[in-house]
């Protein structure tokens, strides 16, 4: 049993809180009717998310096997058969549509929409586990998407309007923790000479460098463009936003440096759960925007 948790990575869930986003910054955060609905995809997509993870370490098995960490996963260890991953990630995909098909949605957009949100992405993610992810550049890219259609699904099912805004600043923080991620795996395949992803050789550090701080900067300028929008002041009804991004240059600036100086970027999961800096960064944030929404 403990296996088979292990299996599904429950610790990755937390990629999915993106969800929740359109609920927050549409100040519907403490509404019970949006919550409710907003929980329920979320639990869809941990569940289809956790399936796509039994099929990445079914396709990886033969890799991790010699990898100084990923080998110690249920597949690569042995502790799990192929036939058992291969049964699990079909209930996770059952239950996960099922979830939708048999919940109400009172304020979203309906089962449709839902349902082709996650089977986009379920379609998507067993692309890139096929063969997708061997494509340099693409693979990134692809994660970046991922992200946004978590988005796009707690809008779904709230009914809640996405901006162009939070549309864009979700890819580019995403595609910027992907890129961190690959370095990680670049820096060690030229340490050594393991490859943790078939398409590492398409990279190197020089070029990762480059594209990490271009993505950075140009994340940070979105976001405090976002800030002084007159259109996001009038929606909040707050001039103050910009005193948000305090907080979010903060954050990326001390992940910049746990990529650069630490060298231990290679789970942002990981990374937000133990790094005390980002993890102030991130409540400082939170609670800055509450004030600015919620206690108007």
């Amino acid at each position: 049993m403990l296996n088979s948790l292990r299996l599904l990575r429950p610790s990755q869930w937390l990629k999915n809180f993106f969800i929740f986003l359109p609920l927050f910054f549409d100040g519907h955060l403490l509404d019970g009717a949006y919550i409710v609905p907003t929980v329920w995809i979320w639990l869809s997509f941990c569940l289809a998310s956790s399936g796509i993870y039994c099929l990445n370490d079914l396709c990886d098995v033969e890799v991790d096997r010699v990898h100084p960490d990923k080998c110690k996963r249920p597949l690569a260890s042995g502790a799990v058969s192929r036939w058992h991953a291969l049964l699990l990630m079909l209930v996770c995909w059952a239950v996960s549509l099922g979830i939708i098909l048999l919940c109400e949605w009172p304020l979203g957009m309906g089962r449709m929409p839902l349902l082709g949100v996650v089977g986009i992405y379920i379609f998507m993610n067993v692309a890139y586990s096929l063969g997708l992810k061997r494509l340099a550049i693409v693979d990134v890219f692809l994660i970046a998407v991922g992200f946004v259609l978590r988005v796009m699904a707690g809008g779904f099912s709230t009914g809640i309007e996405l901006s162009h805004w939070i549309v864009l600043m979700t890819f580019l923080l995403a595609l910027f923790l992907a890129l961190a991620k690959r370095r990680d795996d670049v820096v060690r395949f030229e340490k050594t000479g393991v490859k943790a992803r078939e398409n590492v050789n398409r990279y190197n550090v020089a070029f990762m460098n480059q594209a990490i701080a271009v993505v950075a900067s140009v994340t940070m300028v979105c976001y405090i463009m976002y800030c002084v929008s007159p259109e996001v002041m009038e929606r909040f009804g707050s001039p103050y936003l910009y005193g948000t991004s305090v907080f979010v240059l903060a954050g990326i600036i001390r992940y910049l440096q746990v990529i650069f100086v630490d060298a231990r970027s290679g789970s942002p999961t990981k990374v937000l759960m133990k790094d005390l800096f980002m993890q102030v960064a991130i409540v400082g944030w939170i609670l800055s925007f509450i004030l600015i929404l919620y206690a108007r």
